[in-house]
């Protein structure tokens, strides 16, 4: 078997489980995606059954995007730049403002192989989780690869904290 089959198998089963703990919650998962494109909702709704717990995902590839869908701040962006924890933190919670979820994810970074700096190098990734109640919580990684290694090491990392958000609810 091939590592790429491996790791989408991988993949589906965290998804399964995500689904799993949030049924058992009854409780929805949204997704704000900017650099993975629209690839953890693509996993998500791999999972059969996957409406009972997935309510929606929000590609916001650009600036204007993160702005008009999730509400992400003029300020933030322009003081951070759309790959930082205070712009990750608002995608996260426009996605709980825009939907019915319970839960919900954010992700932006430079998966390369151009765009990078030297304050963010090709593999900056922010990441943020959130439930509706609570602040969200926001992780900052320098993933290592190329675009598609990048990109799915981002996916891996956002479900697999999203157990253990979920875990930690109890």
């Amino acid at each position: 078997m091939s590592e790429t089959l491996i790791m989408t198998a991988y993949l589906e089963r965290l998804a399964e489980a995500v689904g799993h703990r949030l049924l058992k919650r009854q409780a929805l998962l949204a997704t704000a995606e900017s650099c993975t494109g629209g690839w953890i909702a693509q996993v998500v709704t791999s999972v059969p059954g996957s409406s009972a717990w997935f309510d929606r995902g929000f590609v916001t590839y650009s600036n204007r995007a993160k702005q008009e869908m999730l509400g992400v701040s003029p300020a933030a962006l322009g003081v951070h730049g759309a790959v930082s924890g205070p712009v990750v933190a608002e995608m996260v919670m426009g996605a709980l403002r825009n939907s019915q979820a319970r839960y919900a994810l954010a992700v932006s970074g430079i998966a390369g192989p151009g765009g990078g700096s030297e304050d963010k190098p090709v593999g900056t990734v922010y990441l943020a989780w959130a439930r509706r109640d609570l602040a969200p919580l926001v992780q900052c990684r320098q993933f290592a690869g190329n675009r598609e290694e990048i990109r799915r090491q981002t996916v891996l990392l956002a479900l697999e904290q999203l157990i253990d958000l979920l875990d930690a609810d109890g």
